[in-house]
């Protein structure tokens, strides 16, 4: 059985826009799932342009797929509100799923001896209103305690980054820290639709959005090259991170050790 536990912002007091009564929990029922997947529609198709194909009889306004009823969903909540939140696929759950939503875009054979403590993350979103930096600390502090209660040690998601320039700020990106943050051969992936990086590159240097950064200063590694996602507008940065791999600070931050 997954612990969960009831969660608070680990640390410190996470920010609030008005509202004291802010905290860090996991879906608990459908209305829950709901509330998620209405927050990330807000952000990813209203926001961001993204165009999504919902399973049948999915309510309106709502971001969903196949993977949703398989993942843990966690939430970053004021008062009622979700004001943020990650959907988890733990490893039994990607098995029930037929594997994980990372491998629609890239081949992962090289992790197959990562699966049983590998944890997959994504669909990340915030709130427009709750975007101070706290939000994102909160929901991390939370995954990397649940991570160790379960006895799993990596998790694997995707970096987007948007593509309204054609594509030339992620195929620098991806030139600029494939240098410096490449995992070693042997756990790098494919992506299946990759990014034609090589003729959208300008050479240019360029700043990692917000999220990137985070989880590279958290000891994050690339995987390999950036996919196309089309249906979200994004290229795809894939991830790798270890607890094992967290610097001190982020380590006593986290998992107050």
């Amino acid at each position: 059985m997954l612990e969960h536990h009831a969660l608070i912002a680990p640390g410190r007091a996470l920010p609030a826009a008005g509202d004291a009564d802010v905290h860090v929990r996991w879906a608990r029922d459908d209305a829950d799932v709901r509330a998620a997947q209405r927050l990330r529609h807000l952000v990813f198709v209203q926001e961001m342009g993204a165009r999504i194909a919902p399973p049948r009889h999915t309510p309106a306004g709502h971001d969903a797929d196949v993977f949703d009823p398989f993942c843990e969903h966690l939430l970053v909540c004021a008062g009622e509100a979700v004001v943020g939140t990650y959907r988890v696929l733990t490893p039994d759950a990607a098995r029930r799923a037929g594997g994980y939503y990372a491998e629609t875009e890239f081949d992962l054979t090289r992790l197959r001896g990562e699966r049983a403590g590998l944890v997959e993350v994504g669909r990340a979103c915030v709130h427009p209103d709750w975007r101070q930096g706290g939000t994102i600390l909160a929901l991390w502090g939370a995954l990397a305690a649940f991570m160790q209660r379960n006895g799993l040690h990596t998790m694997i998601g995707c970096a987007s980054v948007g593509m309204r320039d054609g594509g030339h700020l992620a195929a620098d990106l991806w030139a600029q820290l494939a240098a410096t943050h490449m995992a070693p051969i042997e756990r790098q992936v494919r992506p299946r639709v990759p990014l034609p990086v090589d003729a959208l590159r300008t050479g240019r240097p360029v700043e990692a959005p917000a999220l990137l950064k985070g989880y590279l200063r958290c000891g994050a590694q690339l995987l390999g090259a950036p996919a196309w996602d089309p249906d979200f507008g994004t290229a795809d940065l894939p991830l790798m991170l270890r607890l094992a791999d967290l610097p001190a600070r982020y380590r006593r931050h986290f998992l107050g050790r």
